[in-house]
Order: structure tokens, then C-alpha cells, then sequence
């Protein structure tokens, strides 16, 4: 990546993937890329990590990228084998939104874990905040909205309508403490 910002590679990578297979899905990246940059004044120096994995979290929904049927695995493994990501991105990529979860419904937690271990809890926490935070046309809508559509969307007694369900608590409590962060933040004198 020498001298091309990580957001420059994430975006037309993230946009390859997604902008012609699935353009809802594009749609949803770039809002979740939205709402990261709104986290700047939390994450610091971990701003552009942040913006990239937010632009490429959903890149394993790519039909050439769907191997396993596990997007965050499959997005992880195509950014560390093929893209040869920034270590970062491809741990928040393939944790991204309390993916254990789902991956434990699907039998593949231990190998996702094996593969990846977890980023800094507070970026998992935003990367979850920018996600549960974006409707799938990229619009700003709330964490309970989202897990409903998403339950509605999949089906409640689907294994993502029952994974969505389990995980609704972590991914309002990730909310909550993204959200404290900023206030405590906004608080703060310059």
C-alpha cells in the first residue's frame, strides 16, 4: 500500500466487490464508512482503520468472495490471502458485529478464532455502533430499528433472525459505550 492511504485501497476494493453484484449492499458499506467518520474524535489515530474496515466489513456477501456461506470469514480470508490487508482491517472485518455469535451458530467459531483474533474492544465496539447504525440502503437509522429489519429481513426463526436476536443486548451495550465515549469526549475542554 507505500504511499496510497488505506481508505484510497479500501474504497475501490470494497467498491469492486460489491457496486455491480450487489448494489444495496454497496449502499450499506458506504453509510457505515459515513458513520465511522463520525467517530473520529474517539478513535484517533485509528480513524482511517476504522473508515476502511467500515467500507469493507460486508465485501464477504461478494458472490466471487462466498465460499463458507460466513461473510465476516469470507471477507477476512479474501483480505489477508488475496488483498493482503492491514492486519487491523481484516481482525475487524472478520469480528465485525458480534460475528462469534453467528459463527457459533454456524460451527465455525473455533476456526474463525483460530484464524482471527479479536481487534481492540473499543474498534470492535465502533464497527459495531456503524453498522447497527446504517439501514441496508445506507441511511442513518438506530440499533433496535436495524436488529428488527434484519430479523424481519431473514426471518425470526432463521439462524440470522435467532443470532440477530441473541446479540441484540451486546450490540446495544457496544452502542451505549460508543455512544459515552463521544459524550465524554464532546464534554471535554480543547
Amino acid at each position: 500500500m507505500s504511499t496510497t492511504s488505506l481508505t484510497e485501497w479500501a474504497y475501490p476494493l470494497a467498491e469492486s466487490l460489491l457496486a455491480k453484484p450487489l448494489p444495496r449492499r454497496w449502499k450499506h458499506s458506504l453509510g457505515v464508512a459515513e458513520r465511522a467518520r463520525t467517530l473520529a474524535p474517539i478513535l484517533g489515530a485509528d480513524a482511517e482503520l476504522m473508515e476502511a474496515a467500515a467500507v469493507l466489513h460486508d465485501i464477504g456477501y461478494s458472490p466471487d468472495l462466498a465460499k463458507t456461506g460466513f461473510h465476516p470469514l469470507d471477507g477476512a480470508r479474501h483480505l489477508r490471502d488475496t488483498a493482503h490487508a492491514d492486519e487491523r482491517v481484516v481482525r475487524l472485518v472478520a469480528h465485525h458485529s458480534c460475528a462469534w455469535m453467528e459463527a457459533e451458530a454456524r460451527g465455525l467459531r473455533d476456526e474463525l478464532e483460530a484464524e482471527f483474533p479479536r481487534e481492540h474492544s473499543h474498534l470492535n465496539d465502533a464497527l459495531c455502533y456503524c453498522d447497527m447504525n446504517t439501514t441496508p440502503d445506507g441511511s442513518p437509522t438506530n440499533p433496535v430499528d436495524r436488529v428488527n429489519e434484519i430479523a424481519g429481513r431473514y426471518g425470526t426463526d432463521s439462524l440470522i433472525g435467532t443470532f440477530i436476536r441473541r446479540a441484540e443486548p451486546e450490540i446495544l451495550a457496544s452502542t451505549a459505550r460508543v455512544l459515552e465515549r463521544l459524550a465524554t469526549t464532546q464534554r471535554q475542554p480543547m
